[in-house]
């Protein structure tokens, strides 16, 4: 099943990966953030925890990046997402929560627009049950039409669903700026 019920474990699993990662990056000024679908209660979700591992000076960056290369992550690229940097475990440095648990991890300048838009779309679903209903009913309704496969299932929300997440950011960001 891609998505399932939302698992009240979920924030738990944030907070291990989280006291993990700033237990490594001790040194460096950092904020992490949970966010994606499992960083919003009651919402249905694919089992990954999105991470967002936040720093504020640009020296810090090739910092974090070899800390988390030393703790088992490798530096995947952008992926096509301007201010979003994402790393992947690698299975060398093998460790009990960071390889159990199922996270993506990505690192993003405070000013980041991708790190804005991933706060002011989590914060918006939190706060306004009715738009995350609906969003939870599209999102099973493209599972169902992706016959549960991931990789088409992530496609048809980018092309069907992406200029609803682009509307209840803006609304989000004009609550913010009241």
């Amino acid at each position: 099943m891609l998505l399932i019920k939302y698992n009240p474990d979920w924030p738990i699993y944030y907070k291990k990966i989280k006291k993990k990662l700033l237990a490594a990056l001790i040194d460096i000024e950092i904020n992490i953030e949970h966010v994606g679908s499992t960083s919003v209660p009651l919402l249905a979700a694919k089992p990954i925890i999105d991470i967002d591992l936040v720093y504020f000076q640009d020296v810090d960056f090739q910092k974090i990046k070899g800390v988390l290369e030393s703790a088992g992550y490798y530096h995947n690229g952008n992926q096509g997402i301007e201010g979003r940097e994402v790393f992947k475990r690698n299975g060398l440095a093998l460790d009990e929560i960071l390889d159990k648990i199922s996270h993506h991890l990505y690192v993003c300048k405070y000013d980041s627009e991708e790190l804005q838009r991933h706060i002011y779309f989590r914060d918006y679903l939190r706060n306004h049950a009715s738009a995350k209903e609906f969003y939870q009913n599209i999102k099973y309704r493209l599972a169902e039409e992706a016959n549960q496969d991931r990789k088409l299932y992530v496609s048809l929300k980018a092309t069907k669903v992406q200029s609803f997440i682009d509307y209840l950011i803006e609304i989000s960001k004009n609550e913010n700026q009241k």
